[in-house]
C-alpha cells in the first residue's frame, strides 16, 4: 500500500519488489538465518547479493533487488520498525548501459506489411503496431488504452504512464486511420467482457490483450520479415524516440513523449549512427567545414 499509494509505482514495480524481497527471506531460510528484521546485518545482505549472482541473476536484476530492499528499509525506518538501515553501504552493481536494437523505418514498414489483413485480428494488429510507433508508447501503456482517451479528431492520445502519470501524445495521421478502421469495423462486432468495455485493443475473447501476446505478435511478423534482430514492443519505442532525434527533434520533446522523469534516461534513448553524426559536424562544426564528405 504505501508502495502504490505514497510512491505511486506501477503494480508491475511492487509485483517485482515483492518478488525480489521474497529471494531475501529464501536466502536466510536456506542459510538457517531467519531473523527479525533488526538482527540482518549489512555482511548478510552482501552475502544474499554474492548468492543471487551465483544463481545466475544478470546484473540488472541484482541492482533492481537491491533497490527493493533498500527501498523495504527506507519504510520500515519510517514506520519505525527498524531501528537501524543496515543497507546504506550496500553498493549496486555498475550497469553498462546496453543499447537496444533499433529498426530502421523501412524494417518497420517490412514488420507491419506481414499482417495477414484478411484475418479478424489483422486490422487489430495493424492498428497496434501503428499505434506503438507513432506514438513510443510502453508495452503496459498500449495494452491499458482506452477509447475514451483517444482525441483522433484532432490528433492526440492520453496515455497513462508509470506512477499512472498522464501524458498527451500527438498520433499520426497513418495510425489514426488504422485505429479508426480497427474500432469502426473490427472491435465493434466483438463480444466484450464486462470491465473491458472501454479497453482499445482486445483480444479473441474480448477482454484487453496481455503483454506476452503484444511480444508474441511482433516477434512472429519480425521473423516473417526474416529480420535478424532481437526485436520487442521496447524496440518500436526506442525506435521512435531514435528516429525523432535523427530528425532534429529536441531531446525536451522526446522526453515528454516518452514519459520519461529525467533527461538522463531520454539519452539512453538517443544513440545515433556515425553517418548521422558525422554529417551534423560537417553542417555545423566551423572546424569539419573544409574536410571532404
Amino acid at each position: 500500500m504505501h508502495l502504490q499509494l505514497e510512491k505511486s509505482l506501477s503494480y508491475n514495480t511492487i509485483l517485482a519488489y515483492g518478488q525480489d524481497l521474497d529471494k531475501l527471506i529464501q536466502f536466510l531460510s536456506i542459510e538457517n538465518k531467519i531473523k527479525q528484521i533488526n538482527d540482518i546485518t549489512l555482511h548478510e545482505l552482501q552475502q544474499f547479493i554474492k548468492w543471487i549472482a551465483s544463481i545466475g541473476m544478470s546484473e540488472r536484476s541484482q541492482a533492481r533487488i537491491i533497490s527493493a530492499i533498500k527501498a523495504f528499509y527506507k519504510y520500515c525506518l519510517q514506520e519505525e520498525i527498524a531501528l537501524k538501515d543496515p543497507t546504506e553501504l550496500l553498493a549496486a552493481p555498475k550497469l553498462k548501459k546496453a543499447l537496444p536494437d533499433t529498426l530502421t523505418f523501412e524494417e518497420i514498414e517490412q514488420i507491419i506489411s506481414q499482417i495477414d489483413l484478411s484475418k479478424p485480428e489483422g486490422m487489430r494488429n495493424k492498428a497496434l503496431l501503428e499505434t506503438l510507433y507513432s506514438c513510443g508508447m510502453r508495452v503496459s501503456e498500449i495494452i491499458q488504452l482506452k477509447k475514451s482517451n483517444l482525441y483522433l479528431d484532432i490528433g492526440f492520445v492520453r496515455v497513462i504512464g508509470k506512477g499512472d502519470k498522464e501524458r498527451l501524445i500527438p498520433i499520426g495521421a497513418d495510425a489514426a486511420k488504422y485505429l479508426q478502421l480497427y474500432l469502426q469495423e473490427v472491435r465493434v462486432h466483438a463480444e466484450i467482457v464486462k470491465g473491458a468495455e472501454d479497453i482499445v485493443f482486445l483480444n479473441r475473447r474480448g477482454n484487453k490483450l496481455s503483454r506476452v501476446m503484444v511480444f508474441y505478435i511482433i516477434k512472429d511478423l519480425a521473423e516473417k520479415a526474416n529480420i535478424q534482430k532481437n526485436i520487442s514492443p521496447h524496440t518500436f519505442r526506442h525506435s521512435f524516440a531514435t528516429h525523432l532525434v535523427e530528425g532534429g527533434a529536441d531531446l525536451r520533446a522526446v522526453q515528454e513523449m516518452l514519459g520519461h522523469e529525467s533527461i538522463t534516461t531520454t539519452e539512453i534513448y538517443t544513440h545515433l549512427d556515425r553517418s548521422f553524426l558525422r554529417e551534423t559536424l560537417l553542417r555545423f562544426h566551423p572546424g569539419f567545414k573544409n574536410i571532404p564528405k
